[in-house]
């Protein structure tokens, strides 16, 4: 990924990523992305983009390994992050999940995962600390609570699910308030083309749909030309 793809990529939201993927893929039928309504900490900020950072966690019970294989595990996680391509995002799978009690996301966490340069977290796990989270480090997560809960990594580099999407650890991940998506591979080369174009071909309708006495004909007309513009 370019330095041009990604500043555009951090520019649009993950809507128009979804709907430029299957422009560059020239189908419809994309659907490597979220279900579900996510919550993001800074709705009003920019989507993050990066490669993952993978991770499993849980929290409604006390961990039931040796309290130093839970601390060394730790340790493996957080250097798991600071390593790795960037930019990088972190997608964690909390595995209590419908039942998630562990703010994992919190104002030292992320502070620390924005130290390492990583740029955002995906979870279906629980933020918190919604006031003092930094700033330009957004997290889409499942629900907000009060609490860690015996909250412990399990596992770490390994495919997770959040919300329905699978995620590899180095997978290109695109995420805001909307929820987030996978970018597969073998778009990437026409991916900027393909952004541009549907921004282009939108405008087709939405132009004359904002001006003063926009009626059915001139509806038809708009279409029908933005029909034939993704043709």
């Amino acid at each position: 990924m370019d330095d041009t793809l990604l500043t555009l990529l951090q520019k649009v939201d993950t809507p128009t990523v979804c709907n430029a993927i299957e422009v560059a893929q020239g189908k419809r039928g994309f659907n490597a992305f979220t279900r579900g309504t996510m919550l993001a900490s800074h709705p009003d900020g920019p989507a993050m983009v990066g490669y993952a950072r993978t991770a499993k966690i849980a929290a409604v019970a006390p961990p039931d390994e040796p309290p130093e294989t839970i601390k060394a595990r730790r340790m493996d996680y957080y250097r798991h992050m600071a390593e790795g391509p960037r930019p990088a995002i972190t997608v964690v799978e909390d595995i209590d999940f419908p039942h998630c009690i562990g703010a994992y996301w919190g104002e030292i966490n992320t502070t620390v995962h924005k130290g390492f340069g990583v740029c955002g977290a995906l979870t279906n796990g629980v933020m918190r600390d919604l006031g003092d989270l930094p700033d330009n480090f957004p997290v889409v997560a499942g629900s907000i609570g009060p609490s860690h809960g015996f909250v412990h990594v399990k596992e770490i580099g390994m495919p997770v699910t959040v919300f329905g999407l699978t995620v590899a650890d180095g997978d290109l991940v695109h995420a805001d308030r909307h929820g987030a998506l996978v970018i597969p591979p073998e778009v990437l080369a026409n991916l900027e083309s393909a952004i541009r174009k549907l921004l282009e071909t939108e405008q087709l309708v939405l132009e004359p749909a904002r001006k003063d006495g926009f009626d059915f004909d001139a509806f038809e007309a708009a279409w029908a030309a933005f029909e034939a513009a993704r043709t």
